[in-house]
């Protein structure tokens, strides 16, 4: 991922929720919340809940907007919205931003959210935060309190991406009091506040009765922790949870064919589950062999054979939700030929790679295909699967100890982030590459959008990885359910929103 910063994966956790008890209507803001209860299940549980020093989806997956908000966020369409800011002002040259911030928030240790505590979260992830992603905040140059309610924020250029990566875990606003033990005692603004956590089970959530906003419309939440696929698939299906809203079998979705206890929602996401190669050791660090493994692979069999045909072939590390997409697809057709040609000239036989991946379900099935497909050009490929997140993120992540990896990488245009840093685990060093992303985020938004697709097809072409498909969103719900998004454009899940079927 990329943290160095973990671009990474685990959204590819699955969530499911379940009802405890009775649903109530939703409360307007001032109201009380709903007493319902949801149990909402995962396939991979945070190592701990400080995003800000360990890397992980998992955590910003299950804390962001939850209980931690920021300044921003992006809505189902994916546009920035404003959230603890009302409203912001952007000067002429577009370095300087000015937030107008709501003046009715607490956190849930009963401080008041002011000015400063956007100026001290800002400034902390410059200087405290140890996960590659804080670059983000690098081109700022200043933040400053104008009032309490008023917070500028001076770039040191102008930067296209800057405001959109606010809507991510950086943008989040902590407390100045509230940092103690993040690892275990997250405090926020949002809707959702910590009660407790069973490690290796549950974390458990509690609506915030002094939330400012619209409260939530579930009263209490547990995000509860499966093992495997099989698991979760019957837990809808004996009740004892009510929504699977990340299906880690697809091939099982048959089981919830009667329409008249379960609906199926299936959009998109965010993720690019990535075949990672190590750039920086031998032998991928041959772009001759790299692209030997992509015209070995055929990426309509291996999304057929590892999840069931669900998803979609992109060919880039850009989904089609980016201003920048484009289907890169045929870059590199399959062509087993071609993919012994270019070995021979890489004076590569009886090639040997390790595959390390994290033990995820949508990774083991598809390392399974990977291996096969190699087999079939003269590559013998050793999968190990390693223990995610904690074994993976050390050995692959941090070390990159790996020739291989398969990773759904499921944040928001990480591109940059993967591709742009050289330390990142990949270990791609492109200057060009590096050079169009920094003139991109400082440029018109015709010449971002132009600069991003430059790049983005220099990479593929680079065969700098191979993008085996876009993770789907897909969700199988107890009928009734409300509130289950069809498409999800961030990395976190929205629990506020959830009310459980009556039924």
């Amino acid at each position: 991922m990329t943290r160095p910063f973990v671009r990474l994966v685990a959204v590819t956790a699955t969530v499911t929720l379940a009802i405890t008890a009775a649903g109530c209507s939703s409360e307007s803001s001032g109201g009380s919340a709903s007493t319902s209860s949801l149990s909402v299940g995962f396939v991979a549980e945070p190592a701990n809940l400080d995003f800000t020093s360990t890397d992980g989806a998992a955590i910003p997956q299950a804390l962001l907007v939850n209980v931690y908000e920021g300044l921003v966020k992006l809505d189902q369409d994916g546009k920035v919205v404003p959230l603890l800011a009302e409203s912001w002002d952007i000067s002429p040259d577009r370095k300087t931003y000015t937030f107008h911030l709501r003046d009715n928030v607490t956190f849930t240790n009963g401080k008041k959210f002011t000015a400063d505590d956007v100026v001290f979260s800002i400034n902390r992830v410059k200087t405290d935060w140890k996960v590659s992603l804080k670059s983000a905040m690098d081109v700022v140059a200043n933040a400053a309190k104008k009032d309490d309610t008023t917070a500028v924020v001076t770039l040191t250029k102008p930067s296209n991406s800057w405001l959109y990566k606010m809507t991510t875990r950086i943008g989040a606003i902590f407390s100045r009091d509230g940092v103690a033990d993040l690892a275990n005692k997250p405090i926020g603004t949002g809707p959702y506040k910590l009660d407790s956590w069973r490690r290796g089970d549950a974390i458990t959530y509690s609506a915030n009765e002094n939330y400012w906003g619209t409260k939530p419309k579930v009263g209490k939440v547990v995000l509860k922790y499966f093992k495997d696929a099989t698991a979760l698939n019957n837990a809808l299906l004996t009740g004892g949870i009510d929504v699977i809203s990340t299906v880690q079998a697809p091939e099982s979705i048959q089981q919830f064919s009667d329409t008249s206890k379960y609906e199926v929602i299936e959009g998109t996401t965010t993720g690019e589950v990535l075949l990672s190669f190590n750039n920086s050791k031998a032998p991928l660090d041959n772009k001759l062999v790299r692209q030997a493994i992509r015209y070995a692979i055929d990426h309509k069999a291996l999304l057929d054979t590892a999840w069931a045909g669900r998803g979609q072939l992109i060919g880039s590390m850009v989904p089609p939700t980016d201003p920048w997409y484009e289907d890169l697809t045929n870059l590199y057709p399959h062509d087993p030929a071609k993919a012994k040609e270019l070995l021979a000239q890489a004076g590569q036989s009886n090639l040997k790679l390790r595959l390390r991946i994290p033990n995820l379900p949508y990774a083991v099935a598809s390392a399974q295909v990977v291996k096969s497909q190699l087999a079939a050009v003269g590559i013998t490929v050793d999968i190990e699967p390693l223990e995610f997140p904690a074994r993976w993120l050390d050995v692959v992540f941090k070390q990159a100890d790996y020739d291989m990896s398969i990773i759904n990488h499921v944040e928001p245009r990480d591109i940059t982030a993967i591709f742009g840093n050289k330390n990142y685990y990949l270990r791609y060093n492109n200057p060009k590459v590096q050079e169009l992303f920094a003139k991109a985020d400082s440029g018109t938004e015709d010449e971002q959008v132009a600069g991003m697709k430059e790049a983005a097809r220099i990479i593929s072409e680079d065969a700098a990885g191979d993008f085996l498909f876009l993770f789907p969103n897909l969700i199988v719900a107890k009928k009734g359910t409300t509130g289950l998004p069809k498409n999800l454009v961030s990395e976190s899940f929205d629990l506020s929103v959830l009310s459980p079927s009556e039924a």
